[in-house]
């Protein structure tokens, strides 16, 4: 697939077929830790969508036009992170100035991005599938989105799991992480629908 077709199935299977969350189970804590309210899950869905919209670009340059020429296309992964912590510090520095009260919120969530293995996956695709700088920033917003779609979509699960009143020894994290598995079931029905849509 190229052109219009190829990117449209590059978005929808990042939030859909491929959800890092839900389908590859990538960047769990911060989607256990703080999907327990609407408010926090929003903030750090659109701290998740910045960073890994940025990092996928700035990766993509440093990787093409400074790495490969000088042979260090091995030192992928820490260079990558490196990236990743000035982006989240960014954005930290950001949300302490401007908007205290999700940074608050969020707490310690927030830095973890830094250390989010889904932000991580995201820049490292790109190059193990040779897209090309809008193919990455699409990629990067659109795993952003399926990770915020994820937050958003179990707080409400957790949400209703409150009022439910589940038994003793369900309370807590055995519940949630049951919900959880569910939650990521329902992403299966998705299989297959971009190549249908899109090829």
């Amino acid at each position: 697939m190229s052109g219009l077709a190829g990117v449209l199935a590059i978005a929808f299977t990042m939030v859909f077929t491929e959800n890092y969350v839900l389908v590859q189970f990538l960047g769990i804590c911060p989607f256990l830790g703080v999907s327990q309210k609407l408010s926090s899950s929003l903030g750090m869905s659109g701290a998740v969508i910045f960073v890994m919209t940025l990092a996928s670009a700035v990766t993509y340059l440093i990787y093409t036009y400074i790495m490969v020429p000088l042979g260090l296309a091995y030192l992928s992964t820490i260079i990558f992170i490196l990236v990743i912590a000035a982006l989240v510090q960014f954005v930290e520095i950001f949300l302490k100035r401007f908007v205290h009260p999700l940074y608050s919120a969020l707490g310690i969530y927030l830095p973890l991005i830094t250390t989010n293995c889904a932000v991580l996956a995201v820049t490292l695709l790109n190059i193990s599938e040779n897209y090309n700088l809008l193919e990455s920033c699409v990629d990067g917003f659109a795993a952003g989105v399926g990770f915020g779609l994820a937050l958003v979509l179990f707080s409400g699960v957790r949400k209703a799991l409150e009022r439910a009143k589940p038994p003793a020894c369900w309370n807590g994290l055995p519940i949630t992480l049951v919900a959880a598995a569910l939650t990521s079931m329902t992403f299966m029905g998705f299989t297959g629908i971009a190549d249908n849509l899109f090829g």
